[in-house]
């Protein structure tokens, strides 16, 4: 039993040692086989470390603004905005949809096919009562551009002597400063007056077939001028000194996008002032960025820069703080709502606190 157990432990010292070498072996094939991956692998950071891997640049946003009427001064602002490169700035591309007598801007961005849209307020207040999800995110125009022009021989030295008169006007959305202007004046405008469908050239008041023609400031009053008769003989009854007058050129935006958009918004908004500023303080390049787009023939450069000038006046009028461009005014807007009511544009007493929002133009401002 002695000379066995000696045996036994001789055997089992050999069996320890012979499991320890293979366990020695086993860790050192273990290690030379990792180190040359952890070589590669270091090699391949050293020879990435010296340059950063660059971000691809972001693709710029499409913003569709959809336009009132053709290209013509009245828009320049948003021309000459994407003509500097100031959407570009913004990370927006702004496409510029013309407007026509058959597009309703309210319908195109309720519909989806535009985000923002150009119109008067009066159109914008129709449209969201008949509930189009559409909510004003800035006031462009501060001033209305709306007048009656009269030759002096036809004696309408003020809005009483319209009595008796044929006022002319577009109809068709046009008129309502108009119908407030006869309402002021106690004038029924089926008895006291003729009031005619007038059209959108001026040949019927150059004719002398209506005593009174509906004329903005910046376009068809220009075209009297234009046809030789001198300022001196015309007379003019403005909306705005008689306080009838209604906002008109703004941005809206469809509720369900500007949910999900504000940001985009406010640097749409952002640009587009900045366009306008540039536009008011140069009109010759306004005009340039209007004219590449006009119709050939349809218009004349002279014709676009007097526009210019005019619209200016109305964007930023004398005395007024440019840095309120594009705030919307409580109290001339909720005028606009009181007349649109009183003559039947709107229903029912517009819900003037959802019916604009001067959010974005504040974010912008930032």
């Amino acid at each position: 039993m002695k000379g066995n157990k000696g045996k036994f432990h001789g055997g089992l010292l050999m069996a320890v040692m012979i499991m320890a070498i293979s366990l020695l072996a086993g860790c050192g094939g273990n290690n030379n086989n990792n180190a040359p991956a952890a070589e590669a692998t270091a090699g391949t950071g050293a020879s990435a470390s010296p340059e950063k891997a660059t971000e691809p640049a972001a693709e710029p946003v499409t913003v569709k603004l959809q336009l009132k009427w053709v290209p013509q001064a009245q828009f320049a602002g948003y021309f000459l905005a994407r003509d500097k490169g100031y959407y570009a700035e913004e990370g927006l591309n702004v496409e510029i949809l013309p407007g026509g007598p058959d597009i309703v801007p309210e319908q195109q961005v309720a519909g989806g096919s535009a985000d923002i849209g150009v119109d008067w307020v009066a159109s914008l207040l129709t449209s969201q009562e008949q509930e189009m999800p559409l909510v004003q995110i800035a006031q462009i125009y501060q001033k209305s551009g709306l007048v009656l022009v009269s030759k002096k021989e036809a004696g309408i030295s003020s809005a009483a002597d319209l009595k008796g008169k044929k006022v002319g006007n577009w109809m068709g959305g046009n008129e309502f400063e108009i119908l407030a202007l006869f309402d002021k004046y106690k004038l029924d405008s089926n008895k006291d007056l003729n009031f005619t469908k007038q059209g959108f050239t001026m040949d019927q008041f150059l004719g002398g077939e209506i005593d009174a023609a509906s004329a903005m400031t910046y376009n068809e009053y220009q075209v009297v001028l234009e046809s030789g008769i001198k300022a001196e003989a015309l007379n003019v009854i403005d909306m705005n000194d008689e306080g009838v007058a209604m906002l008109e050129d703004n941005l809206f935006a469809n509720k369900e996008w500007l949910a999900d958009n504000k940001e985009t918004a406010a640097k749409f908004v952002r640009a587009s002032l900045k366009g306008w500023k540039d536009a008011i303080a140069d009109p010759e390049a306004a005009v340039d960025s209007v004219m590449k787009l006009a119709e050939e023939g349809s218009t004349s450069r002279e014709h676009q820069l007097t526009m210019m000038t005019e619209v200016a006046k109305l964007i930023q009028p004398q005395g007024f703080d440019v840095s309120k461009l594009g705030y919307t005014d409580a109290a001339a807007f909720q005028q606009t709502a009181d007349i649109a009511l009183k003559f039947g544009v709107i229903k029912e007493a517009a819900n003037v606190k959802e019916a604009y929002t001067n959010e974005i133009v504040e974010m912008a401002a930032k």
